[in-house]
């Protein structure tokens, strides 16, 4: 590092005994930097800051030769010593432990990773807030920790942040008040504006999909008080709307990994997601006699079912002819399509002229958890379990074994006495399944009717979110959620920021971009191949396959 190992410990230790005198004044007060100028606070804070990133060094290339790094951390925490703790995983652990980054792209993040907590320090000095932005970056961290454990994920969470990156870079450069800047000469005014903007527009999404985390904390403050949880609700409505927008997403991108994992590419799921919700909403209003707890079920069921018979048609042809399910799929989505045209504008519209079924029995809503304006419902959770479902069914079952194995090699599986036309047949069912569910949670949770018009690209956006998540159930969800942070965040950015929701759209389409092609993200961020990373998840296969 700094040409033998003798002068690099030296240095350590000389940091650390320097910075380590300063802190000791400063803590005793007998150092001051309000009032002194501004190079000598920021030289006082940078030797600081030595003093930490020295001892953590120190300290971690001492635990990692003997004992394990995270007793050392577990060690200097104990200690009372949070602060090294925080910085050691923020600026020195994390950056090791990126395996498939260079050796100078690991030096590079690990420099800018220093330089903006030393920046962050800095800030919370001289505002009086803290060490709180300490706290925010730790959590960071930890996630980026988990994603280089999960070495799989590192793409697509790169793939995520380029895409916000170039969706900052079209709010930038499409801002009127940036031109008018730069056309006057005033660069950093234009500069100004820019970041400006973006910081707003994105701010805007922040609040409208997350809340603002000071109406939720008095919000809860404020339960006992004589508004009772009505604060709380209206505070936690981003939240919810992001959650519940996720919903559809999780059944959807379910229903396309599922098919992926299988070798088939089930490009049909916004047929099947109408196919779904209009046989639920249809069991709702027909039925209204029957109790709760069993026309819900029955409605759920049905949408179910109705989708994955819907879906088993373009199995069945797979399996029988060797027909291409992209074909098959897409066909019936035209189908389905013209069908519930026919459907909504005929025998089952409610009122002549709006094409549009009458409402659901209220007995066949998916409960919600609170009031308005908040929508969560008990779809999400329903979500959740069909993720543990469907990971469960492909990993701990011989039926999910089977799957996978024709889904890497139909004709080692068909050697190995596997029944590759059966599982074709069984994957779209679930598959549609899935989907059908993705209907279902908006009939019954959201809509409590279905509408002439009622695709809204969930069944397209399955796709993304299956690359997304690497066709994991877990991976699958965390990108549902992300879309719906963005879908639900799209909205305010509009009204607060004056920033149109195609930007939104942008970031999604970059999204599915860089994932498709992950050979971009891969040279822009200059990753290294990894030779564990797990065999791609073979899409489709050709005619006859």
């Amino acid at each position: 590092m700094w040409g033998s190992a003798a002068i690099w410990w030296l240095e350590a230790f000389l940091l650390a005994a320097l910075g380590l005198w300063l802190i000791i004044r400063l803590a005793v007060g007998r150092v001051r930097i309000d009032g002194r100028p501004r190079w000598i606070q920021v030289l006082l804070l940078a030797i600081a800051w030595c003093l930490i990133v020295g001892l953590s060094v120190v300290v971690l290339w001492w635990g990692l030769s003997t004992i394990s790094s995270f007793v050392v951390l577990i060690l200097l925490a104990a200690m009372g010593l949070w602060p090294i703790v925080l910085l050691a995983i923020l600026g020195v652990v994390v950056p090791s432990w990126i395996p498939r980054l260079s050796s100078a792209s690991r030096w590079a993040l690990s420099a800018v990773w220093e330089a903006l907590l030393a920046g962050l320090v800095y800030a919370a000095w001289k505002t009086g807030l803290g060490l709180w932005p300490l706290f925010l970056l730790a959590v960071l961290g930890m996630l980026v920790l988990v994603l280089t454990r999960l070495r799989g994920m590192i793409v697509p969470f790169l793939a995520v942040l380029t895409a916000l990156i170039i969706g900052a870079l079209v709010i930038f450069f499409t801002d009127q008040g940036v031109y008018q800047a730069l056309g006057a000469g005033k660069i950093g005014a234009a500069l100004k504006v820019g970041f400006g903007n973006v910081g707003k527009a994105y701010g805007a999404l922040y609040v409208g999909a997350l809340g603002n985390p000071l109406d939720i904390l008095n919000g809860i403050s404020g339960w006992g008080g004589g508004e009772g949880m009505k604060a709380l609700v209206t505070a936690v409505r981003g939240p919810s709307d992001s959650l519940v927008q996720s919903v559809p997403y999780i059944f959807a991108g379910l229903a396309v990994a599922l098919g992926f994992r299988a070798g088939l590419f089930n490009i049909g799921a916004e047929g099947q997601v109408g196919v779904g919700w209009l046989a639920s909403v249809l069991i709702g209003f027909k039925f209204p006699d029957l109790p709760a707890i069993v026309l819900l079920p029955l409605a759920i069921a049905a949408g179910a079912v109705a989708a994955g018979l819907w879906a088993a048609i373009a199995g069945v042809l797979k399996a029988r002819t060797g027909a291409h399910e992209v074909i098959t799929t897409i066909m019936l989505n035209y189908v389905s399509y013209r069908l519930m045209a026919w459907l909504l504008c005929g025998p089952l519209e409610a009122t002549q002229g709006t094409c549009r079924t009458q409402d659901i029995d209220p007995s066949a809503f998916l409960p919600r958890f609170l009031p308005h304006p908040a929508t969560l419902h008990w779809g999400f959770f329903l979500a959740l379990l069909a993720a543990l479902v469907v990971g469960w069914y492909l990993f701990r079952t011989t039926w999910g074994f089977e799957l996978r194995a024709v889904g890497a090699n139909p004709s080692a599986a068909r050697y190995g006495g596997m029944k590759v036309g059966r599982t074709f047949v069984v994957t779209m069912f679930l598959s549609g399944c899935l989907a059908g569910l993705a209907g279902v949670s908006q009939g019954l949770g959201i809509t409590h009717n279905i509408a002439l018009g009622f695709q809204s690209g969930y069944g397209f956006d399955s796709i993304a979110l299956a690359l997304l998540g690497k066709s994991h159930p877990a991976g699958v969800v965390a990108a549902s959620i992300l879309f719906g942070v963005l879908r639900a965040g799209a909205s305010r950015m509009q009204s607060i920021a004056g920033v149109p929701t195609e930007i939104v759209q942008i970031v999604q389409a970059m999204v599915i971009i860089f994932i498709a092609a992950p050979a971009i993200i891969e040279t822009l961020f200059r990753l290294r191949k990894d030779k564990r990373e797990e065999a791609a998840v073979v899409l489709t296969r050709g005619w006859g396959a």
